[in-house]
């Protein structure tokens, strides 16, 4: 007779066969695992064997819990360096990820006071505004907002339209080249706009970065702000040097 004490639990059995899955690419990282009443049904246990099978699928660092969300697949966070030069396309792919944009906003409007003195503009003169989701294999790692002199690239809008990188933008408005002069990092909680466009729970924890680009002459051409997924992204400074 089997000793019933040497059985595998219930919650041990069901915790390995969802680590298996995961490992087969069954659940991908940043998908977002069935719910406890479905897992419930598909092992044919109650709610808390699942949920304890989840939990220590947790504990393990498996899969993470977003709050008023549900259960994810953990994503190994996207190394995203801030130097001199800060390109998007450049820093996704140099993790081995596929970069991609989606642009939800271009806009013509007259500047307020921070983007006039992070510009160099007098007060209300016209700028362009791009803003959208920046994406690792198809999973939103940030949101974006930025906003350029609009007299500098009168067709910047037209370019950014056909083109999401700012980078080839700026090129085809012919700025061949240009680098960060400064980034500050603060932390921030989701907001509900927010938590939709990156896939959070409202409330998640969020890295707000705001930068100033410049020409090599020094001249401000881009003021940004973006918002990342704190658990999608390491942030490192890289320290270049200067052309």
């Amino acid at each position: 007779m089997t000793d019933p004490t040497t059985r595998t639990a219930l919650w041990t059995s069901i915790a390995e066969t969802l680590s298996v899955e995961i490992a087969r690419g069954h659940y991908r990282p940043g998908d977002k695992l069935p719910t406890e009443s479905q897992l419930s049904a598909r092992f044919g246990v109650n709610r808390h064997t699942v949920r304890h099978a989840v939990q220590s699928l947790v504990q393990a660092g498996t899969l993470h819990s977003r709050r008023g969300s549900g259960v994810y697949v953990m994503v190994q966070p996207t190394e995203y360096p801030l130097g001199l030069r800060v390109r998007f396309h450049q820093n996704i792919t140099a993790s081995g990820r596929t970069a991609s944009r989606q642009i939800n906003r271009l806009e013509t409007r007259a500047c307020d006071a921070v983007e006039a003195e992070a510009l160099g503009l007098a007060p209300g003169a016209p700028v362009h505004v791009v803003e959208g989701v920046s994406m690792a294999d198809g999973q939103p790692v940030a949101t974006f907002r930025s906003v350029f002199p609009a007299e500098r690239f009168p067709d910047l809008l037209t370019h950014a339209a056909e083109n999401p990188s700012i980078t080839a933008a700026l090129s085809a408005c012919g700025l061949s080249d240009y680098t960060r002069r400064a980034t500050k990092i603060t932390a921030r909680l989701a907001t509900a706009v927010q938590a939709v466009a990156l896939r959070l729970a409202e409330g998640a924890a969020i890295l707000r970065s705001e930068a100033v680009n410049t020409d090599l002459s020094g001249q401000p051409v881009e003021y940004g702000l973006t918002w990342f997924a704190g658990d999608r992204v390491t942030l490192t400074h890289t320290p270049d040097s200067p052309p």
